[in-house]
């Protein structure tokens, strides 16, 4: 097999077998614990501009199938792997994850010790790193890591966003039937695209949205002139600091319509409150992490990918953390205390992960009818 080589800008290196594309890719680096659901991962916006390596050890072995995107296609910089297995087996699958990787040109590399990779970003915080297949001189592959821009303050969120509004009716995925279609009262809802992932579409319509995505550079005019019900803020790559024109969007929307974000759509909102977001060390990525859900106490096992964070201290005088990270006393989720509006930092759409959390639709389209 092709050699292929990872060097972070730490100056640790590590040699396995290329994966997928051939080439060079620079990223940041970061480790994700989810044991199934390779593919969600692979094709969630919110990975561009990062590598992302897997802490379970066999990859591939269910191989790729249309249904389980969470977009058109994989955006993240490379996929590093421990294992991965040349022969899935499994009656969805309709191509390997090597030919996926080869068809979206994705550069990957296996045969690694990730938990010694996993154990440098979770001592020291996650890095820029490269994986190449055709330069294996470290001190090159550092030289050219240390000179590439750091992940903040970069607009990552104009790489993915649609480039016009589209509508969604499609709901959840259903072995042998049609996708589901909500019998409840309609009502429209407006998506604003930062990256969003395709089972949160899917689970605002079976809550029984009519669906409206909107590119993340449309202004609060042409959002509000669609009337919706509600207005949506996706998960998203990057800074929020990078989008300083979607901060500005959501700012002219608070207070006019019900508003829901998740993730990138969270610290949006801190953002757009005056609040501070600061960067996490190693970031969360997985689909186990705890979080405690503050008006009942209960716990709920959640899925996460996002590496900042905003700082509920900053918000308190607009808005009331309910929900905690419980590894790391972050705050996972806040209310408005006086406009319709709420926001998650983790995603209750868990696609991969525990369905603890899908009650926040729920939530959604109450806060909608009650407006």
């Amino acid at each position: 097999m092709m050699k292929a080589t990872l060097v972070l800008a730490d100056g640790e290196s590590f040699v396995g077998s290329a994966m997928g594309a051939t080439g060079e890719k620079i990223g940041e680096v970061v480790f994700n614990t989810a044991i199934t659901g390779y593919q969600e991962v692979l094709t969630d916006p919110s990975y561009r501009g990062q590598i992302v390596t897997m802490t379970y050890p066999h990859i591939g072995n269910t191989g790729v199938n249309f249904e389980d995107n969470e977009s058109a296609m994989p955006f993240l910089a490379g996929f590093v792997v421990k294992e991965y297995c040349a022969s899935p087996s499994n009656w969805r699958k309709s191509e390997d994850l090597d030919a996926f990787l080869k068809r979206f040109n994705i550069i990957g590399i296996q045969g690694i010790d990730t938990r010694r990779l996993t154990r440098n970003l979770r001592e020291t915080g996650a890095k820029k790193g490269i994986i190449s297949t055709e330069d294996h001189d470290p001190d090159n592959l550092l030289k050219k890591v240390r000179n590439y821009p750091d992940i903040e303050g970069l607009d990552l969120v104009k790489e993915v966003t649609c480039d016009k509004p589209y509508d969604w009716s499609q709901g959840t995925w259903r072995w042998n039937t049609r996708s589901a279609t909500s019998q409840r009262n309609k009502f429209k809802v407006a998506a604003l695209d930062c990256g969003i992932k395709q089972n949160i579409l899917r689970l605002l319509v079976d809550s029984g949205a009519h669906v409206r995505i909107f590119p993340a550079f449309s202004t609060s005019e042409q959002i509000l002139a669609y009337n919706p019900d509600g207005i949506f803020l996706s998960n998203g790559p990057g800074d929020p600091e990078g989008v300083p024109y979607v901060v500005e969007t959501v700012r002219n929307l608070i207070g006019k319509k019900p508003i829901f974000g998740i993730c990138l759509g969270h610290q949006i909102i801190g953002l757009a409150l005056r609040g501070r977001v600061y960067k996490l060390t190693f970031g969360h990525h997985g689909a186990n992490h705890p979080v405690r859900r503050l008006d009942t106490g209960q716990v709920e096992i959640t899925s996460q990918n996002h590496n900042f964070a905003v700082d509920p201290e900053t918000v308190a005088s607009e808005c009331v953390v309910t929900h905690v990270n419980l590894n790391d006393q972050t705050n996972e989720g806040m209310v408005h205390k006086k406009y319709p509006l709420f926001s998650i930092q983790y995603h209750p759409e868990a696609s991969p992960g525990p369905h603890d959390s899908r009650y926040l639709f729920e939530r959604f389209r109450k806060m909608i009818m009650d407006s």
